[in-house]
């Protein structure tokens, strides 16, 4: 498993960063356009703000065919996140979307054990329950524990195309030679045709109330999927995928975060737990990786 790094921490804090604080935002701009127009509209900008530094970065395109496969298969993966997460706004609250979303942080080391058969040490897994006890406490109000609907349902897809598209970026960057920028193109490139397509068959889309949207569809589409998005490839390079996961799994705390900075809500106490003991399990998880990084070396050292 890939050793995680000071850079990748970094990169992958302030993409968590970002798409907390563009939470708001895709909310907002569901009020005025349907789903299928936000995400075609999102991801087209975001692919548009990319374009130039493609170019400059790479010179040009990587068009061989191993590059193209893995842009494929990534836009495929993140356009059916993106979606399903989108059309879960129609009915459920942000906060459950939020919670039942970051449950890709579960998903991805029970797949890498399932399909990678990779071996996931005993504290990650506490880090990682220990994450989602904090993210509940965030995220779910006690009184509405039992009132599951379609938009639930909805955010758990999302979640596992989610952790599907974190183990695609990991299995992707392995190599370290395929470039991060033209990869985050590509995968907005896909899901933008994807999408823009199922637009305009499903939906009826309004140049008046995209100019409504517009707002929030340029910090969504450049902020949260420009810029943090590519964070997210050029950060996993430098990270392991579960470390990964629950750093950008942070994403609920900044919202909260944000939310009372910007907007003046107060958080409640069950809030401020929930953040203290997310962030104890990002700790938590960086410990167990370091354990376990000690005794391959000493494993190895014994073996020479």
């Amino acid at each position: 498993m890939r050793k995680t790094r000071p850079q990748g921490v970094i990169l992958l804090l302030i993409t968590a960063i970002i798409w907390g604080s563009s939470f708001v935002a895709q909310s907002i701009g569901m009020q005025s356009i349907d789903a299928f127009t936000f995400t075609g509209i999102r991801t087209a900008l975001g692919m548009l703000f990319l374009l130039p530094f493609t170019l400059i970065i790479n010179k040009g395109f990587d068009l061989s065919a191993p590059t193209l496969k893995k842009g494929l298969l990534l836009g495929i993966v993140f356009s059916f996140a993106q979606n399903f997460q989108q059309f879960a706004f129609y009915y459920s609250t942000s906060g459950k979307i939020a919670f039942v979303t970051a449950f890709y942080m579960f998903f991805v080391p029970l797949f890498s054990v399932i399909f990678l058969k990779k071996k996931i040490a005993a504290l990650t897994w506490i880090s990682i329950f220990i994450g989602l006890i904090g993210l509940f406490f965030l995220c779910i109000n006690p009184s509405e524990l039992t009132d599951i609907n379609l938009g639930d349902i909805l955010a758990l897809i999302c979640a596992v195309f989610y952790a599907v598209q974190i183990m695609v970026i990991d299995k992707s960057v392995e190599d370290g030679k395929t470039s991060g920028v033209q990869l985050s193109f590509m995968q907005f490139f896909v899901a933008a045709v994807l999408s823009v397509v199922a637009m305009f068959i499903f939906e009826k889309p309004v140049i008046a109330d995209i100019k409504t949207a517009a707002p929030s569809l340029l910090y969504s589409g450049i902020m949260s999927c420009g810029i943090a998005y590519t964070f997210q490839i050029l950060g996993q390079k430098k990270a392991s995928p579960v470390v990964a996961s629950l750093l950008m799994c942070l994403e609920s705390v900044f919202a909260v975060i944000t939310a009372a900075i910007i907007l003046h809500e107060n958080m409640l106490p069950r809030e401020m737990a929930g953040c203290l003991i997310m962030f104890g399990a990002i700790i938590l998880s960086q410990i167990s990786e370091s354990l376990s990084a000690k005794k391959k070396n000493q494993v190895s050292a014994e073996h020479t």
